[in-house]
Formats: structure tokens, sequence, C-alpha cells
């Protein structure tokens, strides 16, 4: 359920020791989502980070938003260093994001010397090990799993996580595919179409423009039973689910679709979100696709994915992206090799539990 007020401390002082070991007028702050300058500093911040981590950067204002703005207060909290000039050199934001399982973000100044640095980031992990206190204390818990992550090649972020305690527990492929304009044709209809007894369809939407509620819950029944065998799984409400997708910058509710079998029984699902680009065409993306394991074998992921290229392609898109786990027990690399995806970065997974009682 989405709580009335957030599991977090929302104050850094009571997250925090006294203490915190930061340099000589440093102080950690609450970020002000209505400060334009704020925005403007983390979205720099989190530029830089990618930059250093795979090459180039691709985060923008809305980024920052998701984690710091009002519409996420609920589930996220965050905190910022600045040093004796007020500026901000760190950002740590973490997520509320599903049972036992708490997302942080951790980010830190790429131009400040070492010892600063090093500084803020222990700053940083001491107080995502109290909000992760805080919100497993909320939920109940006897441990609350910390997952964090890293670009493959940033190797400043891998020294930090494993000083603080975390362990190096998944690698990620971060897949593209380009989308060429006559792939419109690629199916049909990508609203509605059927191959092999199988119905690929857009959720269905009410008069108001809001999905219907029968089709969203088949949208999530049908996830959470494709990833109950799968790495770091963790259940999650229909209503938590719901929050956090619409939380995303590139969420839009045509983007979702079923997989239905003859006798109506959703088989599988697709969400994809717009990845928005500042330079150029825009691109679509798989957030999740699921299959459920009593229908796999008839094409039911191929014709989702085939659907969401083609929808790209009618809205004059140039790619679709999608993650893909590198130890993935169903082999969909395969799947998404086979149909021109390909490998553009690669990230990891770094796990910490922490003791809650």
């Amino acid at each position: 359920m989405i709580p009335e007020d957030n599991r977090f401390e929302s104050d850094p002082s009571d997250a925090l020791p006294e203490d915190p070991g930061l340099p000589d007028g440093w102080y950690a702050d609450t970020p002000d989502a209505a400060d334009e300058a704020t925005v403007d500093r983390l979205t720099e911040l989190l530029r830089a980070h990618e930059r250093a981590g795979r090459g180039w950067a691709g985060a923008g204002a809305d980024d920052v938003l998701v984690e710091i703005s009002e519409h996420g207060v609920a589930m996220r909290e965050n905190v910022v260093v600045r040093d004796a000039g007020d500026r901000i050199q760190a950002w740590g934001s973490v997520h509320d994001r599903a049972e036992g399982r708490m997302l942080f973000v951790h980010v830190v100044d790429r131009d400040i010397d070492e010892r600063a640095a090093d500084a803020c980031s222990s700053t940083l992990f001491a107080w995502a090990d109290a909000q992760a206190r805080a919100v497993g204390e909320a939920r109940g818990l006897a441990t609350q799993q910390i997952d964090s992550g890293s670009f493959a090649d940033d190797e400043r972020q891998h020294r930090w996580l494993a000083d603080a305690g975390f362990d190096r527990v998944r690698t990620w492929w971060q897949m593209s595919r380009s989308v060429e304009a006559e792939e419109a044709e690629l199916v049909p209809d990508p609203s509605r179409w059927e191959r092999k007894g199988v119905v690929f369809r857009r959720v269905e939407r009410q008069g108001d423009g809001m999905p219907d509620v029968a089709d969203l819950r088949a949208v999530h029944d049908v996830l959470e039973g494709a990833f109950t065998d799968h790495f770091n799984s963790a259940e999650e409400t229909l209503q938590e689910f719901v929050h956090r997708l619409r939380e995303d910058p590139g969420h839009r509710w045509d983007h979702w679709w079923l997989a239905e079998l003859e006798d109506g029984e959703a088989a599988g699902a697709l969400v994809g979100t717009v990845s928005e680009s500042a330079t150029g065409p825009d691109g679509s993306y798989v957030s999740y696709l699921g299959v459920l394991e009593s229908a796999r074998g008839r094409g039911v992921a191929t014709g989702l994915l085939r659907t969401i290229i083609a929808d790209a392609a009618s809205r004059g898109r140039d790619r679709v992206g999608l993650e893909v786990d590198a130890d993935s027990p169903t082999g969909a690399d395969s799947l998404y090799r086979s149909m021109g995806w390909g490998t553009k970065y690669v990230t990891e997974s770094w796990h910490r539990d922490v003791p809650v009682r």
C-alpha cells in the first residue's frame, strides 16, 4: 500500500551521526524541488556521473524531479551534501520500492578532491543505512535490502560500494535496437492484432482517458507471475506498481499492451515508455515484458516485441531499448539478439542487507 506519509526519516540530522565526517563547513541538507538552481545542479551532477561511468550523458531535469519532487514524496527521500559555499557536491536518493527492497542512488561530484569525495560518499552510505532501518521498521521487517547500482566501468563507484559492505550480485545488459520507418507495417495494427490464436492489444482506456482497471490488474498479475522465479523478485501491490510506473517521465498509458489466448486469459504483458531526446528523434523503451510460463512457446514475447517496434516506427521513433539480466535462466537475450537488439552498455546491481532490529 502507498502510505499517507513516507516511511523514511525526512530530516537528515535524524538519519546521520552528529559528526558525519565531512570537511569543515560542509553539511547535509534536503534538496528543494521548487528551486531551479537545485534541479539544475543535480542534473549536472547526474549527467557527469553518467559520462564518467559509460561515456555519455542521457539524464535530464525530469529524471531529477522524479526523485525529488512532491509527486514521489510518499515513497522517496533525498539528501544533498553542500560545501562551505552552499554548493551541492553530492546527492543521495532512496526509493521504498517494494516489500524488503529499497533502491539507493549515490552521486558524488567528479571534480572535487579525493578526500572530500570519500567523505561525501561515506555520508551518503550512512544516511542510506539509517533510511533502510527506518523503512524496514515501518514495514515490520527484520532485514532491509539496499539495492544500488553502478556502470560496469565505474571503478570509483565499485570501490565505494565494496568498502560500504555491498556485494556485486548481478550484471545487466542495456540493449538497443534501431527502428526503420517501414517497420510500422511489422504488425497489422499495434492497437490490436492476432497471430496463431494470440490477441495482442493495448490496455483499454475509459472515457476520461484512464486505463481500464481490469486491464491494469491483468498486466500486474501477469508480471508478478512471470517474474516470480527471477533474480531479486519482490512482491509489489497493484497500487505500488501503478504509482511507481506513473512517476516515470516517459510514462504513457497507450504504451501498455496485453497478450491474450483464445479464452481471453492474459498470457503476456508489455509496459513501454518514451525515451525522449533533446537532439534527435525520441525512442521507445521496454520497461517490462513478461509471459506466463503456461503460455511460453507460443510466440507471445515475440509478438509483443514486434508490436512495440511497429508502434515506435509509426510514431517516427528511431530505436527501442530494454534491459536484460545477463544471467537470466530464460535465455531472453537470445530472442532479443535474434530480433536485432545489441548491447549498448552494461550496469551492475550491488546489494547490502541491513539488520533492522
